[in-house]
C-alpha cells in the first residue's frame, strides 16, 4: 500500500497530520505493507525568497489583524498538537518560503541510495515550527541536511542549481488534479483520498478500507 502525503514543511497543521498518520500506521494490522511517499506543496509560493520575517508580524501585516488575534488563530493548533506530543514556538517561527527546503526534500526522498524524505519532513518541520529555523537560507538548510545524513556537499549543489525544481512544481500540480484543496492531503493507492490533519482513528479507518478494497 502506498500512502502519499502532500504538505508543506512550514504548515503546523501538517506537521500534526504527519504525528496522527504516524500512530495509525502503528496501529495498523498490515503496518509492514505501509510504504510513505512524501510529496511538496507550498501553501505560500508565492512569497518572496531571502524575506523571511517573524512569523506573528507578517501574518498581521497580511491579514490586517492585530497580535492578539493573530496569537488567537495560529494558537488553535497548539492544542491538538500538544496532544500528540509536539510542541510548536510560534513566537520564535518565520515566515518564509519553503521552495528549496522542498527541494532538499525531494532529494532525500528520491536520490538514491538515500530514501530519507520522511526524516527530511520531520527535521524541517520541527525547524521551523518548533526551533525558530529559517528554511529559505542555503547553509541552515546544508545543516539540516547533514543532520538526517544527507552529504552537505551534494545539498549545496543541489541549491546552487534548479535541482528538484519541476518535481516540487509536479507535485503542486498532482495534488490539484487529485481534488486537494489545502494540506495535509493524504491519498491511500490513488484510490482513496482525505484532506486535513483527521483524528488517528479516521486515518486509521482510510487504511484499512484502502487494504479490503485490494
Amino acid at each position: 500500500m502506498r500512502v502519499e502525503v502532500w504538505s508543506d514543511v512550514g504548515c503546523p497543521w501538517c506537521y500534526l497530520g504527519k504525528r496522527r498518520l504516524e500512530k495509525a500506521i502503528e496501529l495498523f494490522e498490515h503496518s509492514d505493507d505501509v510504504e510513505v511517499v512524501w510529496r511538496s506543496f507550498q501553501l505560500a509560493p508565492h512569497y518572496p525568497r531571502g524575506a523571511a520575517r517573524p512569523l506573528y508580524g507578517a501574518l498581521m501585516e497580511q491579514t490586517g489583524r492585530t497580535l492578539a488575534d493573530v496569537r488567537s488563530l495560529v494558537g488553535r493548533v497548539t492544542e491538538p498538537a500538544a496532544a500528540e506530543g509536539l510542541t510548536y514556538d510560534f513566537d520564535s517561527a518565520f515566515l518564509c518560503n519553503t521552495f528549496d527546503a522542498h527541494r532538499v526534500a525531494q532529494f532525500a526522498q528520491f536520490a538514491r541510495p538515500h530514501g530519507l524524505g520522511p526524516d527530511a519532513h520531520e527535521r524541517l518541520m520541527h525547524a521551523l515550527l518548533a526551533e525558530g529555523e529559517v528554511l529559505d537560507d542555503t547553509e541552515t538548510l546544508v545543516r539540516l541536511a547533514t543532520e538526517i545524513g544527507l552529504d552537505a556537499d551534494e545539498t549545496r549543489l543541489v541549491l546552487a542549481g534548479d535541482d528538484y525544481a519541476d518535481a516540487v512544481r509536479e507535485d503542486a500540480l498532482e495534488a490539484r488534479r487529485l481534488g486537494a484543496k489545502g494540506v495535509p492531503f493524504f491519498v491511500v493507492d490513488r484510490a482513496f483520498a482525505i484532506s486535513g490533519a483527521e483524528p488517528v482513528d479516521v486515518l486509521l479507518g482510510i487504511l484499512r478500507e484502502a487494504h479490503a478494497a485490494r
